[in-house]
């Protein structure tokens, strides 16, 4: 039995839908990838990168409330989400590319 990611603490239908969409169908899938893994995943399918979506996942998967992280544990955060957004988003990537590869038209690399 898999348990939706909507279950889990402060990720709502939205956050579950563009899971799904990544190929993230449960908590579990979610909980065993990571965040940083996941939210890897959920930019390379399109998904635009913003720190605090990155940011709630994190404390999500640590069942913390969203806004618990201050300080230095934030700005160590901030530098794993430009990483992560650096080698996992094409900013020139259009739209129909993003289709085209989500249904797995064009070759990745």
């Amino acid at each position: 039995m898999t348990t939706p990611v909507s279950s889990i603490r402060n990720l709502g239908p939205a956050f579950e839908a563009a899971c799904a969409d990544a190929g993230i169908h449960s908590a579990e899938e979610l909980r065993a990838l990571g965040a940083d893994a996941a939210y890897a995943r959920l930019l390379k399918n399109g998904t635009r990168p913003h720190f605090i979506g990155y940011y709630v996942l994190v404390m999500a998967l640590q069942n913390r409330p969203w806004n618990d992280c201050k300080g230095e544990e934030k700005k160590a955060l901030r530098q794993r989400f430009d990483a992560i957004k650096s080698s996992s988003f094409d900013k020139g990537l259009d739209a129909f590319e993003q289709m085209m590869d989500q249904i797995g038209v064009r070759p990745t690399s």
